[in-house]
């Protein structure tokens, strides 16, 4: 009788077809898979709503398939890469040892709390997220490889914002609510339930919707270069994010992208208004100033004058004017100032009261 452990097999994530009540996170998710120069998506919500749950079941979605989770605690060598210590003792060699960028390559790179995370790390992730590429110049290595990473960061507002220089470089942003109403939650329990009960059947029943949609997250992605931007795209673009009062042009360059994206997704050759109108909120939400009222074109016109004597609630009227009363023991303005109004009292003299003579403090002796 064998006494062999059978190996564990895998343990099975949540489909990302499966997701129930967050639309607008699986279409920002989606499009950052598409086209992973986008910048990273930056999700923020309340707990329990998903974040990290939809971040790990795009991974499956893509053709790397790989997760990887930065910790907050890491630093800059195991994020970029460093030099190969045992290499350079052993072999006396400078060889470069690939950091967590590198590992990434191809799949997604999560940042849980991103909000918590060093601006340096976070500075560093989103300048390799929007160029592709890591570069490393450091303990006399100087290397650089590929790292297309899909950047997805989440944070919850109650624990902190990110600056807001680090807030505009993700590419796009997800603000997610609590859950709507009763039936939305009914659906996310019961589907989440399900899940738990039984994952490899639950995986089962979803599998041919997942595996469509990874052919079609694949077919997005070979046919992006060949997407065209019309000029009416380039004119809506221009003028959604002119009203929005973004600083920069990098909030046309995102919802571009994003727009291309989308159409790709949705297999046309060529963006249309409705791909800006998909993601235009995506690109905004973060970018979006408030509070700027638009210049007039023309000065505004004065109000007409009013008699002195009438006050503001009988001009316009018929009833006769009434005198104003007069205040109290009025006299001269040179002899009583607070007449006017907002005029301070005279000033008083305040006899000096006299003080207690202090007696000298004698020390103990010791």
């Amino acid at each position: 009788m064998s006494t062999a452990t059978p190996p564990a097999t895998a343990p099975v994530g949540f489909p990302f077809t499966a997701i129930e009540g967050q639309p607008l996170l699986q279409r920002a998710l989606l499009l950052a898979a598409v086209d992973p120069l986008l910048g990273g998506v930056l999700v923020e919500g309340p707990r329990g709503t998903a974040k990290s749950t939809s971040a790990r079941a795009l991974a499956a979605l893509l053709p790397a398939g790989r997760f990887v989770n930065l910790p907050l605690g890491a630093t800059e060598e195991q994020l970029v890469g460093s030099l190969d210590l045992e290499a350079a003792l052993q072999r006396s060699a400078v060889q470069f040892r690939p950091g967590l960028l590198a590992r990434a390559h191809g799949g997604i790179l999560y940042v849980d709390e991103v909000n918590l995370l060093a601006d340096g790390l976070v500075d560093l992730l989103l300048d390799v997220s929007a160029s592709g590429t890591n570069r490393v110049e450091r303990d006399g290595v100087s290397h650089q490889h590929e790292a297309r990473i899909t950047l997805i960061g989440t944070m919850n507002p109650e624990e902190g914002q990110l600056r807001p220089q680090l807030l505009d470089r993700f590419g796009l942003f997800v603000r997610l609510e609590n859950v709507p109403n009763a039936q939305v939650r009914k659906a996310i329990v019961r589907t989440r339930m399900a899940f738990d009960a039984d994952p490899q059947a639950f995986a089962s029943r979803h599998a041919a919707a997942q595996t469509a949609l990874a052919l079609r997250v694949a077919q997005a992605r070979d046919r992006l270069a060949s997407v065209e931007w019309p000029e009416a795209v380039h004119d809506e673009v221009a003028q959604r994010c002119q009203d929005a009062g973004v600083e920069g042009v990098r909030a046309d360059l995102v919802m571009l992208r994003a727009a291309r994206a989308h159409a790709a997704l949705e297999a046309r050759a060529q963006v249309t208004p409705a791909d800006v109108q998909a993601v235009a909120e995506l690109a905004l939400a973060h970018r979006r100033t408030q509070g700027q009222p638009p210049a007039p074109s023309s000065p505004p016109a004065e109000p007409p004058p009013q008699h002195p004597e009438v006050p503001p609630a009988q001009a316009g009227t018929n009833l006769p004017p009434t005198a104003p009363a007069p205040a109290p023991d009025a006299g001269p303005a040179d002899q009583n100032p607070a007449s006017d109004w907002g005029a301070m009292p005279a000033s008083q003299a305040v006899p000096l009261q006299a003080v207690k003579a202090l007696r000298p403090f004698q020390p103990k002796k010791a």
